[in-house]
């Protein structure tokens, strides 16, 4: 049987360690976020180190690193205006959530580029897709830069949450119908398979005197 393989983080550089991580934490959800420019051009790009942080209230944080030493153009409008939107593209959107990665001149909106059709914000003036399955509307809260890369995670309050007609039932998401689509390692992305419902968790006396609740 063959070894195992250990490589030291320390003797990797940002590069290197980037693709052991984005090949290991999968499958993750893609924030494709619109933001708006002074000059009011709409920016749109995904970025897949994205989760929520916080339920009350409803925030969300997304990782967005430098590129050459500089912000790239989603965190200098979110940082000008201090607002953003989380659009959540399904499986039918994957060329243009990849092609939206690109690297465009600050003055080019990919939304246009695409042929996106934006919709109007109801407690930001940042636009949102108009055909995606679900959007949230979000008000910075605060930026916290990490490790030798000066990478920044960005966290937004959630003010306003839309949906497709009959995603949302009764205060729940329907996730199937949702479709959402997860990024892998790579040029790699994947939706969502098989799903496996498990039956609910029975809390006994025994888990409660553990938890302290």
């Amino acid at each position: 049987m063959a070894e195992p393989v250990s490589i030291r983080a320390d003797s990797l550089d940002a590069e290197g360690c980037y693709r052991l991580l984005s090949g290991l934490v999968v499958p993750r959800p893609i924030a494709w976020i619109s933001t708006q420019s002074a000059a009011g051009v709409v920016n749109l790009a995904p970025f897949s180190c994205y989760t929520y942080v916080c339920s009350k209230p409803p925030m969300v944080g997304i990782n967005i690193g430098l590129r050459a030493g500089r912000r790239k153009d989603t965190s200098r409008n979110i940082l000008e205006r201090r607002e953003f939107v989380v659009n959540i593209g399904d499986e039918t959107m994957v060329q243009d959530i990849h092609r939206s990665a690109d690297e465009f001149a600050p003055e080019v909106s990919e939304a246009d580029l695409l042929g996106l059709e934006l919709a109007p914000g109801v407690a930001i003036t940042t636009p949102r897709l108009a055909n995606v399955p679900a959007a949230m509307e979000c008000r910075l809260h605060s930026v916290q830069e990490f490790g030798e890369t000066r990478a920044e995670f960005i966290v937004g309050e959630v003010l306003v949450f839309h949906f497709r007609p009959g995603l949302c039932v009764n205060g729940k998401v329907e996730t199937a119908a949702l479709r959402p689509l997860a990024r892998l390692g790579g040029p790699n992305y994947a939706g969502l398979g098989q799903v496996m419902t498990m039956a609910a968790v029975t809390r006994t006396p025994q888990m409660v005197a553990k938890d302290g609740g």
